[in-house]
């Protein structure tokens, strides 16, 4: 379980390493071609902006899959026990419905159903939606894998006990 936890880690920081990546080297490009060369370059703008929103979604499923999301632990600080357990279960509920919904379902018909091509870049919308149900993949299988690994501790955590009883 360690080694997928490492894989995955590691895939996520390297997809968010070349978007911040290509974030400053198009803004670099932008100063550059602006002040020294006196010659701004046209798709910089369109570039930096589709970039922003693929490395803000691939942020939003690392943040997932480290549970450093933003939550609202208001219900859940004060709640104890078997009703702190249906609140995370509920919440947990809410958030992969909305995930598998808006991300995966609303991102692939936004993919299918898209004609159109960005206007200085010629690239298809469907190429720059596809970031959304990629992120819903990934913020799902981060989910997924945090349920397995906390029931793996609880199963350990649980024959710990059983074997400090005899």
């Amino acid at each position: 379980m360690k080694k997928v936890n490492k894989i995955i880690d590691g895939v996520m920081r390297f997809l968010m390493a070349v978007s911040m990546f290509a974030l400053i080297a198009g803004g670099f490009w932008q100063i550059f071609s602006r002040w020294i060369l006196k010659n701004p370059s046209t798709f910089t703008d369109e570039f930096l902006r589709y970039v922003l929103i693929w490395a803000s979604m691939i942020g939003s499923a690392y943040c997932f899959y480290t549970d450093q999301h933003l939550a609202l632990d208001l219900l859940k600080s004060k709640t104890h026990g078997i009703g702190k357990l249906i609140l995370n279960v509920f919440i947990e509920g809410c958030v992969m419905f909305f995930v598998i919904y808006v991300f995966i379902h609303g991102g692939m018909m936004l993919s299918k159903y898209s004609t159109n091509a960005s206007s200085v870049m010629h690239i298809p919308f469907k190429v720059l939606y596809a970031i959304l149900p990629a992120s819903g993949i990934m913020i799902v299988a981060a989910r997924v894998l945090k349920y397995v690994e906390y029931l793996l501790d609880y199963r350990s955590a649980k024959a710990e006990k059983e074997g400090a009883k005899k």
